[in-house]
C-alpha cells in the first residue's frame, strides 16, 4: 500500500515426474530484497533465479549439500554484481528456501522471511529470524517487557545474501511430511501485520487460494507498509508422506580413522614390546595402557565425526515457535469488525458492490457463528472480505491509483 516498487521475489519449481521428485523434490523460495535504486529488486530476483539453477546443477544425490552450496553460490554472485555497480553496492536479500523431499522438508534460510508448517491446528515457525530483536532475545540480552515496548527495532536484519562475500546459511530439518500438512513461506510484509495465530487460523480454515488472498487483504487493510509475498503448499497423497530418511554420504566422503591417534597407538605398542624384551615390566605396562588409550580416543573421535557428517542427522533447532490456531468467536468478531470498517470506507468512497451477494454471505456467516461453526463462518466472512477488496482494486485502477496485485 505504501511502496511504489516491489522488491520481493519468489519461485516454485515442482518435480514433474517420480524420478525428479525422488532425486530433487519440490523447491519453493521467497526472497525480500534490500537496497536503494532498484538494488533490492535485483538482489531478490537474482536469488530466486540462481538458487534453483545451482541446486539442479550441484545435486548429485545429496540435496542438503546442494541447496546449501546453491545459497552460497547465489550470495557470491549477488555480492559480485553489487561490487561491480556503485548504485547496487551493499544490496542484499533475505531468502528462505523450502525443499519437499521423500525424506521430509529441508529448509535453507538467511534473513527474516519465514517458513511455517501447519499440522492440524498447530502452526510452527520452522525458521529463526536473523534480526536484531530475535538475536538479542536468543542471547538473553533483552526481556519480554522491552520487546513489548518496542525498545529494540524489529526491522534490523543481521544476515542476508549479498552484502558480504561470505554468508552463514541456516539449515533445518528434515521435518517428516504427513498428509494434510500445509507449509507457508512469506516475506515480513505478511508476518509483520498478522500474528502467528491469525496466519494459522486463516491457513487452516480456507482453501489455499482463498487463504493467500485473505491474508494479503488483511495485511493491506492494516496499512500494508511493506511488500507482501506468500507461497503455500499442501501435502496431498500418500506418495508424498515421509517413509525414509535422507541418505548418508558416500563411503569415500565419510571420515576415516584419525591417523595421529593410530600412529600414537602403534608407537606405544612397539615400545611396550621392546620394554618387555629388556624386562622393564612397569614401563611396558604403561606403554600398553597408552596404546589402549590412543586406540579408544581415536575410535571415539571417528564416531563423533561420522555422526556429524551423517546427512540423516537432524539439522538446526526448529521449530523455533509454536502457536495453537483454533477458529474462535473472537477471531470471527475481529473479521466482522474489519468488514464493517471496509464497508464504511467503500460507501464514503463511492465503491460499488453487489450488496445482495454480500448480505447473503454475511447472513450465512452469522448463522454459522450462532451455531458455533466458527471455521465455516470464517470461510463466509473471508469470501465477503476478498470480494470487497476486489471491488476496491477496480476503483483504484479507475482512478489511476496504485493497485494491489497478487
Amino acid at each position: 500500500m505504501r511502496r511504489s516498487a516491489n522488491q520481493d521475489s519468489y519461485c516454485i519449481t515442482l518435480a514433474d515426474d517420480r524420478e525428479k521428485w525422488e532425486r530433487s523434490g519440490h523447491l519453493l523460495i521467497v526472497a525480500d530484497g534490500m537496497g536503494a535504486h532498484a538494488a533490492g529488486e535485483l538482489a531478490s530476483r537474482l536469488s530466486v533465479d540462481l538458487i534453483p539453477h545451482h541446486y539442479a546443477k550441484l545435486n548429485r544425490g545429496d540435496p542438503v549439500g546442494a541447496i546449501h552450496q546453491a545459497m552460497e553460490e547465489a550470495n557470491s554472485e549477488i555480492y559480485r554484481r553489487g561490487q561491480a555497480n556503485p548504485e547496487f553496492r551493499g544490496m542484499g536479500t533475505t531468502t528462505s528456501a523450502l525443499l519437499l523431499l521423500p525424506a521430509g522438508a529441508i529448509l535453507a534460510h538467511v534473513g527474516d522471511s519465514r517458513i511455517y508448517r501447519l499440522r492440524g491446528q498447530t502452526l510452527e515457525q520452522l525458521t529463526f529470524d536473523h534480526s536484531l530483536v530475535w538475536e538479542m532475545r536468543a542471547s538473553g540480552e533483552v526481556g519480554e517487557e522491552m520487546l513489548r515496548n518496542n525498545a529494540v527495532p524489529k526491522n534490523v536484519i543481521t544476515r542476508s545474501l549479498g552484502p558480504n562475500p561470505n554468508v552463514q546459511v541456516d539449515l533445518e530439518g528434515p521435518f517428516p511430511l504427513q498428509n494434510g500438512d500445509r507449509f507457508l513461506l512469506c516475506s515480513d510484509g505478511l508476518s509483520g501485520q498478522l500474528t502467528d495465530e491469525e496466519i494459522g487460523i486463516l491457513l487452516g480454515s480456507l482453501d489455499l487460494d482463498m487463504a493467500v488472498r485473505a491474508m494479503i487483504d488483511l495485511a493491506n487493510l492494516r496499512g500494508g507498509p511493506d511488500n507482501i509475498t506468500v507461497a503455500v503448499a499442501e501435502i496431498r497423497g500418500d506418495e508424498l508422506v515421509t517413509k525414509s530418511v535422507l541418505p548418508t554420504p558416500p563411503p569415500e566422503d565419510r571420515p576415516s580413522y584419525p591417523i595421529g591417534f593410530g600412529i600414537a597407538g602403534v608407537v606405544c605398542a612397539l615400545a611396550a614390546v621392546v620394554l618387555l624384551m629388556v624386562k622393564q615390566i612397569p614401563l611396558a605396562a604403561v606403554s600398553v595402557a597408552a596404546a589402549f588409550v590412543a586406540g579408544i580416543s581415536g575410535w571415539i573421535k571417528m564416531m563423533k565425526f561420522d555422526s556429524s557428517g551423517d546427512r540423516s542427522a537432524r539439522l538446526g533447532r526448529g521449530p523455533h515457535r509454536k502457536a495453537q490456531c483454533k477458529p474462535s468467536a473472537d477471531f470471527v468478531k475481529q473479521i466482522t469488525g474489519v468488514i464493517q470498517e471496509l464497508q464504511e470506507w467503500m460507501v464514503e468512497s463511492g465503491v460499488q458492490v453487489d450488496q445482495r451477494e454480500l448480505d447473503a454471505a454475511i447472513a450465512l456467516g452469522k448463522r454459522e457463528t450462532a451455531a458455533r461453526n466458527y471455521k465455516q463462518a470464517i470461510q463466509y466472512y473471508c469470501e465477503v472480505l476478498t470480494a470487497m477488496m476486489r471491488n476496491a482494486r477496480v476503483k483504484a485502477d479507475d482512478r489511476d491509483e496504485e493497485s494491489i496485485d497478487y
